[in-house]
């Protein structure tokens, strides 16, 4: 049997960049240890008008996810304070609507359609 199948999902989000979708699926073994999967889907149109997805996927760890944390937030930092002008900060602290952001939804339905894992 496929481990893959084995695994609990929890807890899932996506959120939609322009061409790309960001999925954050929160998931457990069979022993409930937790980890974290972030994949990256690209939308491709191929020479022949046939959509494909090319996909990219991380998998976090539970006992890694506060130095994952910790580093995405430096790094977001350092572009911040030494990249950035105040212009761009500011257009980045701009009150956002959420609508490219799917709310929290249940586990991965495959009869779902918009589903592009």
């Amino acid at each position: 049997m496929d481990d893959r199948h084995d695994q609990e999902e929890i807890y899932s989000q996506r959120i939609k960049a322009g061409k790309r979708t960001y999925f954050f699926d929160v998931k457990a073994t069979r022993g409930q240890d937790y980890y974290l999967t972030i994949t990256e889907s690209k939308r491709r149109q191929n020479g022949d008008d046939s959509v494909s997805y090319e996909k990219h996927k991380i998998f976090l760890y539970k006992e890694d996810f506060m130095k994952f944390v910790d580093a995405l937030q430096d790094a977001v930092d350092y572009v911040r304070e030494e990249l950035l002008t105040p212009e761009e900060v500011a257009e980045l602290d701009r009150p956002r609507d959420y609508d490219d952001r799917d709310q929290p939804r249940p586990a991965f339905d495959p009869n779902r359609s918009d589903d592009i894992y």
